[in-house]
C-alpha cells in the first residue's frame, strides 16, 4: 500500500524539487547581480594634481578612476556633473560599506551603493557626508579642468585598504 502511495506522489514531489533548485538559482542569481564593481580608468597626478577635462563630464553621467597609491593599494574615486550643474567629486567608498570593495553605480539622477543599494542624489554629493554617502572628495573647476589634489586623494586611503 505504502509503495502504491509513493508511485502516485512522485510527480508532486519533482514538481516540489523543481521549485526549489528554480527558486535557490533565483535567489543566486539575485545576490550576484550586484557583486561587481564600476570598471574605473586608471589616472596618474602630474606635479600632485589629478586633471579631469570638464567637457568630460557634460554628458552626465559619473566617470570612475583608479590611483595606484602604492604596489597593494588602488584608490578609486569618481566625478560627475551633478542635476543642478555642479561638478561633484567623491571616493568610491563610504563609511559604512568601504569593507566590501564596491563603490557605487550610477542610475540617473542617483548614484547607488552596489553593496547595501542606498540611492543618494549626485546633488547632494559634497554636501552630505557620514554613514553610506559617497565619501566627499575636495575639488576645484578651473581653466577646463577638474583639479584634485593627490594629497585629498590620499587621505581616502583608509576606504581601500
Amino acid at each position: 500500500m505504502n509503495f502504491l502511495r509513493a508511485k502516485r506522489n512522485r510527480p508532486a514531489i519533482a514538481i516540489m524539487v523543481a521549485l526549489s533548485i528554480l527558486t535557490t538559482l533565483m535567489i543566486v542569481q539575485t545576490a550576484n547581480a550586484w557583486n561587481f564593481t564600476v570598471p574605473a580608468t586608471e589616472i596618474q597626478p602630474t606635479n600632485g594634481v589629478f586633471a579631469v577635462p570638464e567637457a568630460s563630464l557634460q554628458d552626465g553621467k559619473a566617470k570612475h578612476f583608479q590611483y595606484k597609491a602604492s604596489p597593494n593599494l588602488w584608490i578609486r574615486f569618481f566625478v560627475v556633473k551633478s542635476v543642478d550643474g555642479q561638478i561633484r567629486a567623491a571616493f568610491d567608498a563610504c563609511d559604512v560599506c568601504f569593507s566590501a570593495k564596491k563603490g557605487y553605480v550610477q542610475q540617473g539622477a542617483n548614484m547607488v551603493c552596489i553593496n547595501c543599494g542606498l540611492k543618494f542624489r549626485t546633488d547632494r554629493i559634497n554636501e552630505v557626508k557620514g554613514g553610506c554617502n559617497p565619501s566627499p572628495l575636495g575639488r576645484k573647476v578651473q581653466n577646463g579642468q577638474v583639479l584634485i589634489s593627490q594629497q585629498d586623494v590620499m587621505s581616502g586611503a583608509r576606504l581601500f585598504q
